[in-house]
C-alpha cells in the first residue's frame, strides 16, 4: 500500500528544540549554501534538487506506489492514558496535483476515524524523483471534534515557515544506511526520522500474507527514549500493510483490511471532495496554505 500511516498524531509531532532554518540546495547553489542540520544524525541533512523530480508526479516506488483511483483502509487500536479506542483510516489516491516548493506533487486524501467518528480529514502531498525516492512535501490536516470542524493547526507546507520536505520512502532501502528525515516543520512541532530496520520479512494481515516485507522504524530524536518508536511494514507492490508500536505510553497497532480500485463515479466524487478541501484550506490557513497554487485535476 502507498501511504504514510501517521505516528500517533500528526505524523508523530512532539516538542522540538529550536533549530535554524534549513536550506534546500539545488545543484547550482549547493557549494555556496550553508549545510542543513542533520536532524536525524550524520548523513540525514535535507537536500534536494527540484530538477530531480518528474514533471508529472508518477509515483511507482515498489514500496510506496500511489496510483490514482486506489483506496486503502486500515483499522486497529490506539492506546493512551485516556484508554483504548478503535481507529480506521481511509487513504485515497486522488487525480489531483499541486505545486509545492517548486515541485508538482500528487495529492493523497486521508480520512481518520476514532470509534467511528471522523476526527481528521487531510490532504498530503507526495512527489517522486527520477531515481525513485518518494518525498513528502506537506500536509493540510483538518481536525474535528464531535463532528464539528475545529481548524487545521498542524498544517505545514515545504518552503513556508521553515518547513522542509522529507523522504517518505527511499528508492532502494538498505539496512545499515543512515537514518533520514521524513519531514521537518518547526512551527507545528513536527520531526520524524526513519531507519531501515529489516528486510525480507513475512507478514499476514486481513488482506493476505505478504513476503519480501520492508520494516521502517520511526522515531522523534527530540523525545526521550521512553517515548517509544513506531514500526511500519511495507510489502513490495502493495505498500504499507501493518503498523506496530515499540515501547512508549501511546501505542498504535493498525492492519491493512481493504484494498479497492474506485469506479468512475466514486473516483469523480473523491476528486470533487478533495478539491473542495483544497479550496477551503485557503481561508483556514491564510498564512501558509494560501500561499500555494490551487490543486488541479490531472486526468480522470
Amino acid at each position: 500500500m502507498a501511504f504514510l500511516a501517521r505516528r500517533f498524531t500528526a505524523y508523530g509531532s512532539a516538542l522540538l528544540l529550536a533549530f535554524g532554518s534549513l536550506t534546500v540546495m539545488s545543484a547550482g547553489t549547493a557549494a555556496a549554501a550553508p549545510p542543513s542540520p542533520e536532524l536525524c544524525g550524520p548523513g540525514s541533512a535535507i537536500n534536494f534538487d527540484r530538477s530531480d523530480f518528474q514533471a508529472s508526479p508518477r509515483i511507482d516506488n515498489k514500496w510506496f506506489p500511489l496510483k490514482p483511483g486506489m483506496q486503502y483502509t486500515t483499522t486497529g487500536t490506539v492506546t493512551s492514558a485516556e484508554g483504548t479506542s478503535t481507529r480506521t483510516v481511509v487513504h485515497t489516491v486522488t487525480a489531483l496535483t499541486k505545486v509545492i516548493d517548486g515541485v508538482k506533487t500528487r495529492v493523497l486524501w486521508d480520512r481518520d476515524y476514532s470509534d467511528g467518528e471522523l476526527v481528521e480529514s487531510e490532504l498530503a502531498f507526495f512527489a517522486q524523483t527520477g531515481k525513485g525516492t518518494v518525498w513528502l512535501f506537506g500536509e493540510y490536516p483538518e481536525e474535528y471534534e464531535n463532528g464539528e470542524f475545529v481548524g487545521a493547526p498542524s498544517t505545514f507546507i515545504s518552503g513556508h515557515a521553515k518547513a522542509q520536505a522529507g523522504i517518505a520512502m527511499q528508492a532502494r532501502p538498505r539496512t545499515g544506511t543512515p537514518d533520514y528525515v521524513q519531514a521537518y516543520a518547526p512551527k507545528v512541532d513536527f520531526l520524524d526520522c526513519g531507519t531501515v530496520f529489516k528486510k525480507n520479512q513475512h507478514v499476514c494481515v486481513p488482506t493476505g500474507c505478504y513476503d519480501d516485507v520492508l520494516v521502517i522504524d520511526e522515531y522523534n530524536p527530540l523525545e526521550p527514549p521512553e517515548a517509544g518508536h513506531q514500526r511500519k511494514f511495507y510489502s513490495a507492490g502493495t505498500g504499507l500493510v501493518k503498523v506496530t508500536a515499540v515501547g512508549g505510553p501511546d501505542q498504535e497497532f493498525m492492519d491493512l483490511v481493504k484494498v479497492k480500485k474506485l469506479g468512475a463515479a466514486q473516483f469523480a466524487a473523491v476528486n470533487t471532495q478533495a478539491l473542495e478541501l483544497d479550496e477551503r484550506a485557503y481561508s483556514v490557513s491564510r498564512s501558509v496554505y494560501a500561499k500555494t497554487p490551487p490543486a488541479e485535476l490531472d486526468g480522470p
